[in-house]
């Protein structure tokens, strides 16, 4: 069996078997929830009438504190929605909200993309899925306009043009004819609804669906680290995945076989899957693991944070630890990095929940944990030596990054502020540590952050890499540079989060500048690129001082070419937090101008634009630009990227402090 999609319906659950050449099959299955009262007897009433409408069972069940006696009920959500509020909230209710076809897998230990007789656990795919990719010409102001579609079927693309009524038949012949597993489409979660309604108005049939039916996935905005997000509403084909290449985050990350690993690992399907965070994949994870293991899912987390004393959290609650770097340019450079730091803390310490106060059993979390954690050690080789495990370890790196996260969300289900805590204290001690070895094996250290020092003298990098591993068991990396640059903050200081080097191997490690953000216009983001291909070139600090011309010619060639560059090079992409603006802005004009051309914005969305008028602040809709560009606008822009990099070729090139200006931050 190879489930590649799978389904819920009434009663039961729909898979597409590949085996079976893609055979749609149907399994009746209807589970319980379980409910267990702190005190049975004064609901006794409760309990009478559920019998009376829907099959109820005593039972005992386990959750991860232990067993539980309660009952079996044999009824949907909503008949657990009746029972909190009749109850008044005085209730525990486990298996509420699993999604049917996940509980289904989990239950026999199954999963989507995986055969029968190969672990979750793997990031192999061996079978060759039928891929196909479809892009509909014209601008998403217009999603209702199909005069181009271009279909790609390997190296083959061909375009279908003419009348509306003929290129939606004659793409429902291509699908029809090609018969994808998968299909790839730029912006699918907008164009594929209006291509199927305005195949049912035509009558012309287009299976995108091998069943002919869809799941509907409504619109939502949402809180996530700070940020507001937005999905849209989505439409998903059953038998067939479909995934759009332009707003799926698990895509942009993962690729293809980062979909199919995370619909592998969650027992979620891969048309779920890429339309979700990684903080719902790691709660679906969590859920499957604890389904496979015979465990009840809380549908609500119990337990709330107990009182503590102002000191006891000044103590605990102090997030990680980094150490702030003096800005400059640093030659011979070795980077250590703790791989997967968090995790591997709840595992190696048996952080859960239920062990806070007792650690005498294994903990759901660290069993769980434990496997993703192997994995994600095995790709993470893997990808030195093969890039096609790319995709697959990004996913897992999120994955596990935001398992440590999701342990302090309050809604998380196997959450708990506390497990959280002890993870970040753990976390400053082994960093604290890493950083007296490194300086006692005559090392100075420049910078730090959380799981990773930056080093430079010396001291015997080899046993120094082996010293930290014997001494946490948890495994280092070393990636050496040839010269790396701290930017400055604002102030004068080093900033944590911004710097670009350049590794021994050639390759450049880039974060925080202007080529790694979202909003960076297209024609910014390839001069910011060129400057530093040019960079590449330089083996040691001191070559850099020798390209600074050549680097400002660069940014004077993009400067100059700006009246010339095409409207799509100027796009700017942001994603707004609210639809009310108090005060006049570029992004309140861009949801302005959306709206006036009948889309609807939800906080969340992300807006492309291009800048017209940025005093006025007047901007124009990707695609719709027919006033120019505000020329004054870009230019700051492309000043802004010129400095953050020109930084380099400046006084503090080839400078090297001492560890006596290191300075340590606690950061939550």
């Amino acid at each position: 069996m190879w489930i590649l999609d799978s389904w819920c319906g009434r009663g039961g659950v729909g898979f597409c078997d590949l085996d079976q050449g893609a055979r749609i099959h149907r399994e009746e299955y209807a589970p319980p929830f379980y409910i267990a009262f702190p005190d049975a007897d004064r609901h006794g009433d409760l309990v009478e009438g559920l019998s009376g409408r829907f099959r109820v069972d005593e039972c005992t069940f386990t959750t991860i504190f232990g067993k539980v006696a309660g009952y079996a009920v044999f009824a949907g959500q909503n008949a657990a929605g009746v029972i909190a509020r009749q109850s008044g909230q005085d209730v525990e209710l486990y298996n509420v909200d699993l999604r049917c076809d996940q509980r289904w897998m989990a239950e026999r230990r199954i999963s989507p993309c995986t055969p029968s007789d190969v672990s979750r656990f793997t990031p192999d795919f061996e079978r060759d899925l039928r891929l196909v990719r479809i892009a509909v010409h014209g601008s998403l102001m217009r999603p209702h306009e199909f005069s181009c579609i271009a279909v790609t079927d390997g190296g083959r693309c061909e375009r279908i043009r003419g009348p509306e009524k003929t290129v939606l038949a004659d793409l429902g012949s291509m699908i029809a004819g090609l018969d994808p597993d998968v299909i790839l489409f730029p912006d699918a979660d907008v164009r594929a609804p209006a291509l199927v309604a305005r195949a049912q108005e035509l009558d012309i049939d287009l299976p995108l669906s091998r069943t002919g039916h869809y799941t509907r996935l409504s619109a939502t905005s949402y809180w996530s680290y700070g940020k507001v997000h937005y999905r849209g509403c989505a439409l998903l084909p059953q038998g067939r995945v479909l995934i759009d290449t332009v707003q799926s985050f698990v895509y942009q990350e993962g690729g293809l076989s980062g979909v199919l690993l995370a619909s592998r690992l969650t027992g979620m399907p891969p048309n779920f899957v890429s339309r979700h965070t990684p903080g719902t994949l790691v709660s679906a994870y969590e859920a499957y693991e604890a389904v496979s293991r015979g465990i009840a899912v809380p549908f609500h987390k119990k337990g709330p944070e107990e009182n503590r004393s102002f000191a006891f959290l000044r103590e605990m609650d102090r997030g990680g630890m980094m150490f702030q770097p003096v800005s400059g340019v640093y030659g011979d450079i070795a980077e250590i990095d703790f791989t997967s730091l968090y995790p591997s803390i709840i595992v190696r310490e048996n952080l859960s929940p239920e062990t806070i106060r007792s650690t005498e059993k294994a903990g759901f979390l660290a069993q769980a944990l434990g496997p993703l954690l192997d994995l994600r050690v095995l790709t993470k080789e893997m990808k030195k030596h093969n890039s096609r495990y790319d995709g697959a370890d990004a996913i897992l790196k999120w994955l596990l990054v935001v398992s440590f996260g999701y342990t302090g969300f309050r809604n998380a289900r196997f959450g708990s502020i506390e497990v959280h805590e002890k993870i970040t204290a753990h976390a400053r001690r082994i960093l604290i540590e890493a950083k007296e070895r490194a300086e006692d094996s005559g090392f100075e250290v420049l910078h730090g952050i959380v799981d990773s020092l930056w080093i430079h003298g010396g001291g015997d990098i080899g046993r120094l890499q082996r010293s930290l591993y014997q001494a946490t068991s948890i495994p280092v990396e070393v990636d050496r540079f040839s010269w790396i640059a701290f930017l400055p903050q604002n102030d004068g200081t080093g900033a944590f989060t911004r710097y670009f080097g350049r590794r021994e191997n050639g390759n450049l490690k880039v974060r925080g500048i202007a080529v790694r953000r979202h909003d960076t216009p297209p024609h910014i983001r390839k001069m910011q690129e060129r400057i530093l291909a040019l960079m590449q070139t330089a083996v040691a600090p001191e070559d850099l001082h020798g390209l600074g011309g050549r680097a400002a010619d660069l940014y004077h060639a993009a400067v100059r070419d700006l009246p010339s560059a095409p409207p799509s090079e100027l796009v700017i992409r942001k994603r707004v937090s609210t639809t009310a603006y108090r005060h006049a802005c570029l992004e309140g004009s861009a949801v302005a101008t959306y709206r006036r051309n009948g889309i609807d914005i939800a906080p969340g969305m992300t807006l492309a634009y291009v800048v017209r008028d940025a005093r006025r602040h007047v901007v124009d809709p990707a695609g719709e630009c027919a006033g120019g560009a505000d020329l004054h606008y870009y230019r700051e822009l492309a000043k802004r990227a010129w400095e953050e990099v020109s930084f380099v070729f400046g006084e503090y090139c080839g400078t090297c402090v001492g560890r006596r200006d290191l300075r340590a931050v606690p950061v939550s």
